[in-house]
């Protein structure tokens, strides 16, 4: 929970455009503006509120993350920015979607984060098409009955169970029965 005020506090602050924690934020835009008067509110009095919410330590931890974002190159600060725009406009259950698997994620163990952070480098270095094959794949063990996906993930293991010269000749055993 701590994790997840601090996470929205930091997107107030870069929201707003606070140089430090106790500085005044800047005047919103004017579109911003009309929102606040039709809300009977002020963006800026509701993130103060949230702000005096957090405990001591919350606030210490926003303020180094504000250091670090601050310490960033300007253009990853711009791109942090984008994308803090981007999710802001997605729709709610869509950004909840997103909240959930970030969660998820951070609830993985860090060995298997950056497992998956390298396999996923290792997808965007593969061609579009190989790329587009892997995805269909995916999709379809998704849509599978419970069978199928046990199968699917039984023959999987086995596969990696091989070693890499049975795993060759298999390969080459698969790419003469396509040609025939």
């Amino acid at each position: 929970m701590t994790a997840r005020l601090a996470a929205v506090g930091l997107a107030a602050l870069l929201a707003a455009g606070w140089a430090r924690a106790d500085d005044p934020p800047p005047a919103p835009p004017p579109a911003v503006a009309a929102e606040d008067a039709a809300d009977g509110g002020s963006r800026e009095e509701r993130l103060r509120e949230r702000w005096d919410r957090l405990s001591p330590e919350e606030k210490d931890r926003l303020r180094e993350r504000w250091r670090r974002f601050q310490a960033l190159p300007p253009e990853r600060q711009a791109e942090l920015r984008d994308n803090l725009a981007r999710l802001r406009e997605l729709p709610p259950d869509r950004r909840a979607r997103l909240r959930q698997n970030w969660e998820a994620w951070q609830r993985l163990p860090e060995g298997e984060r950056r497992e998956i952070q390298e396999r996923l480098h290792r997808f965007r270095e593969l061609s579009p098409e190989r790329r587009a094959q892997l995805r269909e794949l995916v999709r379809r063990i998704v849509e599978a009955g419970p069978r199928e996906r046990a199968r699917y993930l039984e023959n999987l293991r086995r596969w990696r169970d091989l070693s890499p010269e049975q795993r060759d000749r298999l390969r080459e055993r698969w790419r003469e029965r396509r040609r025939r």
